[in-house]
């Protein structure tokens, strides 16, 4: 016998709530998962994107601060029980940080990987400013 592991109720109709999740575009799970990171002098963010052709399903750009992910996957239609997959146009955008260089931005696609690298400038330093005070 095998235990699936749930996550805690939220309230008393959960089932209901993860139908509803799931087939709301503003709901909390998001079609494309994401990390973000900070490596060597560069922002990453990595997409799983896995059974698309990047050169043709995929488009990254980078416009006022902001990094957008688009991806298309086209549903194959069969005769089927049930689909879990998820079909259509996905997007995610996120805030680059301060120093980002987006004129040298880097993609590449494997193994249903998307990892994007934004080199950022290495903020200077802080340093303390004496005050001068006056006495009168």
């Amino acid at each position: 016998m095998s235990t699936l592991a749930r996550r805690p109720a939220s309230s008393l109709l959960p089932d209901l709530w993860e139908v509803f999740d799931a087939t709301w575009p503003f709901g909390t799970r998001h079609p494309m998962h994401i990390e973000d990171f900070v490596e060597e002098g560069a922002y990453v963010v990595r997409a799983e994107l896995p059974g698309l052709d990047a050169a043709k399903d995929i488009d990254v750009s980078a416009t006022g601060g902001m990094l957008t992910i688009t991806a298309q996957r086209e549903e194959a239609r069969k005769e089927q029980h049930r689909s879990e997959f998820r079909y259509g146009s996905f997007t995610r955008t996120v805030s680059l940080p301060a120093g980002a260089d987006t004129t040298k931005i880097s993609a590449k696609y494997e193994k249903g990987i998307l990892e994007v690298r934004v080199p950022v400038a290495v903020p200077p330093e802080e340093r303390k400013i004496e005050i001068d005070v006056q006495q009168d």
